[in-house]
């Protein structure tokens, strides 16, 4: 090869053809310089995916092989231009195979990580040889445990629609016995004559707004609406609303048992509650079925005691919150802004208007918050998603997730034909 490669990227699509030519690729000259443009620069960004996969598709196994050999020693003597271009040598690159594909090894005890290839946990993945990322139609992965084998697609983003049905009833049946537990808790109300509201640092200090916690539910419905326009127009709708409804199902089956087990007083004198029975089983029954049908918000006319360890309007809040913020892109700053300041002041309000504790607020915010964080952590890192562990302790984050290969991409897509001109603009 007679050309001087001096200052590689400053070549020009000419100096390029006359490096092939004397390599002896000169037949790919053609494909490489004419077709494509192939220039200094970018010859020194090639790799032996890119001469396998299209555009180019190279078929001949040798001369690949002789170029990629020759594409690499030409990098190596050009390191100093990669690393002021911002690249990084081929011969650093995993191996990649026939098809393109450059597989990831998993093993048991040692952490490896260059660039896009990293060895963890118990998994041989072949991953599309682009840095850019899985393959959702070629990319394939091979699962080993036990000694035995299963294979599935990489990156492949599964709606299963089947568990967000199982998901959806989850959540239906939680909240229905939510409203059970809260009608026997009602029984158990502690009388205010013997046991006054306790002290509380924020309700001492701030005086009770009659129309807040109407405000507190106005600020969980616009959050709601969003969510739900954001779940409309994601491509992976099913797959959040199963989180959605995973997550918020195990948040209320926790503050049932909480509910049950310790009874407050009331936080206000304002509150007339008292203990009340209601009879038969029938009778609980019913009011069980007013509270969940009204979804125990006061805008629906639905008054309720003795639910206050913890608050579930800032549980609602909260998590309708996260899922708004996590699930749109990072630059829709006035939407995660708007999402923010309502979470906030929805807070603020459940406290102004002393329906609340401090402590059953705070407490809320919290266990939401981690539970959120948690299940998104587990969920984005597959080798806790196959773990025997996450089985044993998260079963059913195991079976909602077993599927899931990676973080959820934020996709949008319109999804009724018509009209035509929001298909064209959303995709």
């Amino acid at each position: 090869m007679a050309q001087s490669e001096d200052s590689v990227s400053a070549w020009s699509c000419k100096q390029v053809a006359q490096w092939l030519q004397g390599g002896g690729f000169g037949e790919y000259v053609e494909l490489l310089c004419t077709q494509h443009r192939l220039d200094g620069l970018t010859l020194l960004a090639l790799t032996e995916a890119d001469l396998r996969g299209p555009p180019l598709g190279l078929s001949v196994l040798g001369d690949i092989k002789r170029l990629t050999i020759a594409l690499r020693r030409l990098q190596r003597q050009n390191q100093n231009q990669l690393e002021e271009l911002g690249l990084r040598p081929t011969d650093i690159l995993p191996p990649v195979d026939s098809r393109g594909l450059e597989w990831r090894c998993d093993r048991a005890e040692r952490r490896f990580n260059v660039g896009d290839y990293s060895c963890n946990g118990t998994e041989l993945r072949l991953r599309n040889g682009h840095g850019s990322g899985y393959n959702s139609e070629a990319a394939i992965c091979h699962t080993h445990s036990n000694g035995r084998c299963r294979q599935h697609l990489a990156g492949r983003l599964d709606p299963e629609v089947w568990k967000t049905v199982v998901s959806s009833f989850y959540v239906f049946f939680v909240f229905g016995f939510t409203s059970f537990v809260m009608v026997i808790v009602h029984e158990r109300v502690p009388d205010t004559r013997t046991y006054p509201p306790l002290p509380d640092i924020f309700l001492d200090s701030v005086p009770r707004i009659p129309w807040a916690f109407a405000m507190a539910e106005a600020c969980g419905l616009i959050l709601c609406y969003m969510f739900l326009l954001i779940l409309l127009l994601h491509k992976h709708r099913s797959i959040l609303f199963r989180r959605l409804c995973s997550l918020m199902g195990t948040v209320f089956l926790l503050r049932c048992c909480t509910m049950f087990v310790t009874s407050l007083s009331v936080p206000g004198q304002h509150l007339k509650c008292a203990s009340k029975t209601y009879g038969d089983t029938l009778g609980k029954i019913q009011r069980a079925l007013a509270i969940w049908s009204g979804f125990g918000m006061t805008l629906t006319g639905v008054q309720t005691c003795g639910d206050y360890m913890f608050s579930g309007h800032t549980v609602v809040i909260t998590l309708l919150n996260f899922f708004v913020t996590e699930y749109t892109p990072r630059t829709w700053n006035m939407i995660h802004t708007i999402s923010w300041v309502l979470n906030l002041f929805g807070i603020f309000f459940i406290l102004a208007a002393h329906e609340h504790y401090s402590i059953d607020v705070f407490i809320a915010f919290y266990i939401t918050t981690r539970l959120f964080l948690y299940y998104h952590t587990l969920a984005n890192t597959r080798a806790y998603q196959h773990s025997r562990r996450a089985r044993i302790w998260f079963p059913m984050f195991s079976f909602f997730e077993c599927n899931v290969n990676g973080p959820v991409p934020n996709q949008y897509h319109w999804p009724f034909n018509k009209p035509a001109f929001m298909k064209t603009l959303i995709g």
